[in-house]
């Protein structure tokens, strides 16, 4: 069984709730080599959507330079970012987003949904089968005997759901169970 619980969550209190897990940090703030699958880690060379020839250090790194906001186009320096600062683009900086853009160079914004869909599914299931098939292994051989507990600051395993950030761990466990 795989379970995603909140970062912000006390050990002791999830190991109350699953005594046999094996707990797995997988932010930005987790250890090597789990740290590599937080979409804010440099995993270097990934594919941009609708964009031929184009790359990013990281997943986010391409969902924060694709956004679009009321005074600010695409970011393409986003895409080069590899210290896992500095990619957030917020409303109170840029105005409220209109979408995210179909590519560089793409004319059509995608709606936040479809974005999701379009762009960051695509991107993160490219980087779980290109760069990290075998930590996702080592995950899938864990989830086996134990209760594997994945960490993540966001816990919304929805797709569908536009009122909170999706999980990246969500789609780690849905890769294992073969939905993604």
């Amino acid at each position: 069984m795989i379970v995603i619980q909140s970062k912000r969550r006390k050990v002791e209190k999830i190991l109350k709730d699953f005594p046999d897990a094996v707990i797995v940090d997988v932010t930005s703030k987790g250890e090597m080599p789990m740290v590599k699958f937080s979409p804010f880690y440099p995993v270097g060379n990934i594919p941009i959507p609708f964009s031929e020839g184009k790359y990013s250090a990281s997943v986010e790194g391409i969902w924060q330079g694709l956004k679009v906001f009321e005074t600010h186009d695409v970011d393409e320096s986003k895409f080069e970012v590899t210290s896992m600062k500095g990619l957030k683009r917020t409303v109170r900086k840029f105005g409220k987003p209109l979408g995210h853009r179909k590519g560089v160079k793409g004319e059509e914004l995608l709606d936040y949904i479809s974005a999701r869909k379009e762009i960051y599914l695509p991107i993160y299931n490219w980087v779980l089968d290109h760069v990290l098939k075998d930590e996702l292994s080592e995950l899938t051989e864990l989830s086996k005997n134990k209760t594997l507990v994945l960490l993540d600051y966001e816990t919304n395993e929805d797709v569908e759901n536009p009122r909170k950030p999706l999980s990246h761990a969500g789609l780690i466990k849905m890769k294992i169970e073969g939905r993604l």
